[in-house]
């Protein structure tokens, strides 16, 4: 078998395990079950990856690969703007749904060490996300970490929540970009903050 023939192959098998995982719950699904659905041996199987949290790893680390990526291609280009953001983000989910609800239900059956990793990706991510959007925030400290935090769930909350709701594509999306950009403006003037003191 040739190498392409062996990528697409192994690309398939990781697809058929992601909608396993997806399904049934990472923590549902053994490794002699994963190895029978994906039409391996267990040996075959711990080959390609020497545990499942290794396998559910790199799915969730991806996810956050594609997220900096997103973000750095569009600095790369010009400055994004917050509604080219929330397309990219929109159109992610929609692209990767699996990976996804993974990333945010799984994540704790990864070990301590692979955690860890991913946390450190988050923090990339959210820390890109908040230099491209809100280079001249009046927060400071944890007041900014905390937003770029909660700016992040959103973002990778919402376009899930609405693309289940069968709204049109187009309202969906407007509807995450009214719901953020009101919030995210007036939030990081310090408005909500100043008003509370």
């Amino acid at each position: 078998m040739d190498a392409a023939l062996r990528c697409a192959s192994f690309e398939e098998r990781r697809d058929r395990a992601l909608a396993l995982f997806a399904e049934k719950g990472f923590g549902q699904v053994s490794m002699r079950e994963l190895a029978s659905h994906l039409g391996l041996t267990a040996g075959a199987l711990y080959h390609h990856f020497p545990s499942k949290q290794d396998l559910l790893y790199d799915l969730i680390e991806e996810v956050y690969e594609e997220l900096l990526a997103t973000l750095n291609q569009g600095r790369r280009v010009h400055q994004q703007t917050l509604t080219e953001v929330i397309a990219a983000h929109w159109a992610l989910h929609a692209e990767r749904p699996l990976q996804f609800r993974l990333a945010k239900r799984d994540l704790c059956c990864l070990t301590p060490d692979q955690q860890v990793r991913i946390g450190q990706l988050r923090q990339q991510y959210e820390a890109s996300l908040l230099r491209l959007i809100v280079p001249k925030s009046t927060l400071r400290g944890q007041a900014l970490a905390a937003t770029a935090h909660v700016i992040a769930n959103l973002l990778n909350c919402l376009p899930s929540w609405l693309q289940a709701s069968q709204l049109p594509q187009a309202q969906g999306l407007a509807l995450m970009e009214s719901m953020l950009m009101g919030g995210i403006e007036r939030t990081l003037r310090g408005e909500s903050l100043n008003t509370m003191v």
